[in-house]
């Protein structure tokens, strides 16, 4: 039975649930977040050390700036209201991706970080402002500048995912079969589960049957 030490998410669907539901992108954002809280007790129920959620790419800033603004408001609102909570459950919050945001936003996921660094429950990577593409590209470059060896090791080692195991399991919801430029080194060997149901939608018995499912599955890495 395959133990699970890292579960990646790419949280689709928000937008569609609302327009379905109340004709509002922005209320599908707010229930997903909701979401999120579910996905997090659970993925401590199964003792799972490692989860990073797929927030916003660097693509998402060709959305509409009423709703990029609505997204990080909600973010902040979250953080202000939650960190305290995550610290007293032992989580410690990573951000992935280029912080370009606000001077308010950008001090508030610096102190959350530095509030949970020395948390060891779950470790919580948010992907904001993320593309692998750009990760793969900032890697090299410091590869480059401190005159080291191209190969995996050195690769990984400066990704912004360092000292975090590959993920196991990738979970795509929204019915959608792609990965947007979310972890494409890392997901190499994962196993990839994408769902029908919108992010909103997905509950704690559909990640616990992915779960399961996983634990069944003949990996070979390539092997026999």
């Amino acid at each position: 039975m395959n133990s699970i030490k890292h579960v990646a998410i790419i949280m689709d669907g928000n937008g569609r649930w609302g327009i379905k539901h109340k004709k509002s992108r922005n209320l599908g954002h707010k229930e997903g977040l909701k979401t999120v809280e579910k996905i997090i007790k659970t993925t401590i129920k199964n003792k799972i050390k490692y989860l990073t959620l797929y927030a916003f790419s660097t693509e998402n800033w060709k959305r509409p700036k009423k709703e990029i603004n609505f997204l990080f408001n909600l973010l902040e609102n979250f953080l202000l209201n939650k960190i305290s909570d995550l610290n007293k459950q032992n989580i410690k919050l990573k951000i992935i991706g280029k912080k370009n945001f606000s001077i308010k936003l950008t001090k508030l996921l610096n102190s959350s970080e530095k509030k949970t660094s020395q948390n060891k429950r779950l470790q919580i990577n948010l992907a904001l402002n993320y593309g692998s593409k750009n990760e793969i590209i900032n890697a090299l470059n410091i590869i480059k500048k401190n005159k080291l060896k191209i190969n995996e090791s050195n690769i990984s080692k400066n990704l912004f995912t360092k000292n975090t195991p590959d993920p196991d399991i990738l979970i795509r919801t929204g019915n959608t079969k792609r990965l947007s430029n979310f972890l494409l080194w890392q997901l190499a060997y994962s196993e990839i589960f994408f769902e029908k149901k919108l992010w909103p939608d997905f509950n704690e018995k559909d990640y616990f049957k992915i779960l399961n499912n996983f634990k069944k599955i003949k990996r070979n890495f390539g092997n026999i």
